[in-house]
């Protein structure tokens, strides 16, 4: 852990821009089969593995995601544009979401603006929400290095050789303080959803009976 924080930010910097989000124009433009839309999904994603040998998608998760609800069913066995940009929207959401939650969010956009003829389309809509990358890392820095420089003041009376040991364990609670905030403050906002009160509801009648 640098204790100069420019040498710090510049290296947060460098790993988030190895982790930059697939591009609308990096997506296929023809029909996929599974094998191609893992393939197309592994290569896109592969910079945001932790570990060499994790699996971005697998086919046993693409049934899954269609069992549950959470991606429309493929015609004739094949995927569309609409389906990858849809297998995105869950790769994201699902380090920090249940499939529940996923479903709450995912499922309104799904059935209004999956292969319908509406002005907006699911490109659209992951082209906007995206856009807003290149702002947004900007807040990110900002927010770790302010995150960064309280970590090191934090216990100042401690031997130099245990203060790095401790600066770096101050750093991640303060951090996943912030995780668990906004997780928080994820579910609050989709338990205000139309669909999740219809679904919260329909479990108490279930309880109820």
């Amino acid at each position: 852990m640098p204790n100069n924080i420019h040498e710090f930010l510049k290296e947060v910097l460098e790993k988030l821009q190895t982790i930059d989000y697939v591009r609308p124009e990096s997506l296929p433009n023809i029909d996929l089969y599974m094998d191609q839309v893992t393939t197309f999904m592994e290569t896109q994603l592969a910079s945001t593995k932790r570990h060499e040998d994790d699996k971005i998608l697998t086919k046993t998760m693409i049934n899954n995601y269609a069992k549950n609800n959470l991606l429309p069913p493929p015609s004739k066995k094949k995927y569309s544009k609409e389906h990858v940009l849809t297998l995105l929207f869950i790769y994201y959401f699902k380090s920090i979401l249940s499939i529940g939650d996923i479903q709450n969010i995912l499922n309104p956009i799904t059935d209004r603006y999956f292969g319908n003829n509406s002005s907006l389309h699911m490109q659209d809509i992951y082209t906007e929400v995206f856009g807003l990358e290149h702002e947004e890392v900007q807040h990110i820095l900002k927010d770790l290095a302010k995150k960064y420089k309280t970590s090191l003041k934090t216990f100042s009376s401690v031997p130099a050789d245990e203060a790095e040991l401790l600066h770096k364990f101050a750093f991640i609670c303060m951090l996943s303080f912030d995780v668990y905030i906004k997780k928080l403050i994820i579910e609050q906002t989709i338990d205000a959803l139309p669909a999740s009160q219809n679904k919260n509801s329909a479990k108490s009648n279930r309880k109820k009976e």
